[in-house]
């Protein structure tokens, strides 16, 4: 398992932990059943506090992405297709809500955005068909 914190940006580190764990565990890099480096050990790893840690492997408890066996460690809970659709309408929303300030920063309309899916889907088609004519 691969983290990298970030002091500077503002996020909360847990929030890091928890989005960076759960994205890696949604993409199938951390399969069901894989063990996590424990509490302490990851704190001490790295050099953050225990209850930061604590936290946000509470918070990936708390969604169904990681089950706790008490004296035994943290595990990569049974994939579960629900939650990890919900988790990736979340970014979905997060990515939209990005686009539509961008969008008015530019005093985009609507129908220009549109437009633009539009033609992002049209060239992502082609890409998929194998097809490179315009």
């Amino acid at each position: 398992m691969t983290l990298f914190l970030d002091n500077r940006s503002g996020q909360p580190i847990y929030e890091q932990l928890f989005q960076q764990i759960s994205q890696q565990i949604i993409s199938g890099e951390l399969p069901e059943g894989a063990p996590l480096p424990s509490i302490r050990g990851l704190a001490k790893d790295l050099q953050i506090s225990v209850i930061t840690t604590k936290k946000a492997y509470d918070i990936l408890e708390q969604k169904g992405l990681i089950d706790t066996v008490p004296g035994k460690g943290c595990y990569v809970a049974k994939r579960n297709l629900e939650i990890i659709r919900e988790h990736t309408l979340r970014q979905l929303e997060e990515n939209l809500q990005e686009v539509l300030r961008l969008a008015r920063t530019l005093s985009l309309s609507r129908q220009d955005l549109l437009s633009m899916m539009d033609l992002l889907s049209d060239a992502s088609d082609e890409t998929m068909q194998g097809g490179n004519t315009p």
